[in-house]
């Protein structure tokens, strides 16, 4: 009986492993990932312009796919439930000066002066963004009523659409 009740916590625990994670963590994870690559940014010494410009793209494109699964998904099942609209538009306005200052950079090449005091304003913008996000909304989100796999699920769809383009 005992090899039959640790079958079944290790089952168990290989199924929380296995588990695919909810709108939060992702969210969560994708802060991390965006911060590790802003940290990359700072500390690279990058000789050749077009691949810098090709990083700052990258992160650039992740963020904008970041926003699109908070506006279009999470943000409304989140403001659908919350009695908060101050967080919620807050959230969206920090997404529009982000989104600007993306655009700006894109027009940007990497040898322009502008350049990375642009992309470390976005760095600062984004890791004050998501710093809030955790600290305040979605927190909230998970004492919620929301389907958090289900978003996560939309988010991870969304995502791979966007990714494809």
């Amino acid at each position: 009986m005992a090899k039959t009740k640790r079958g079944r916590k290790a089952a168990k625990r290989g199924r929380k492993a296995a588990k695919a994670p909810d709108a939060v963590e992702l969210l969560k994870k994708d802060h991390a990932e965006v911060k590790k690559a802003f940290k990359q940014f700072e500390k690279a010494k990058y000789k050749d312009p077009n691949a810098l410009h090709e990083f700052v793209a990258t992160i650039c494109n992740d963020l904008t796919i970041h926003t699109r699964l908070e506006e279009e998904i999470f943000y409304p099942a989140v403001r659908a439930k919350i009695k908060d609209d101050d967080l919620m538009n807050e959230a969206l306005v920090e997404h529009n000066s982000a989104k600007t200052l993306i655009a700006d950079i894109q027009k940007l090449r990497a040898d322009d002066p502008m350049f990375k005091p642009s992309v470390t304003v976005l760095a600062e913008y984004v890791q004050h963004h998501a710093r809030e996000e955790e600290r305040e909304m979605l927190p909230k989100a998970k004492r919620l009523k929301l389907d958090l796999a289900g978003l996560a699920d939309e988010m991870l769809v969304l995502r791979d659409q966007l990714k494809a383009r």
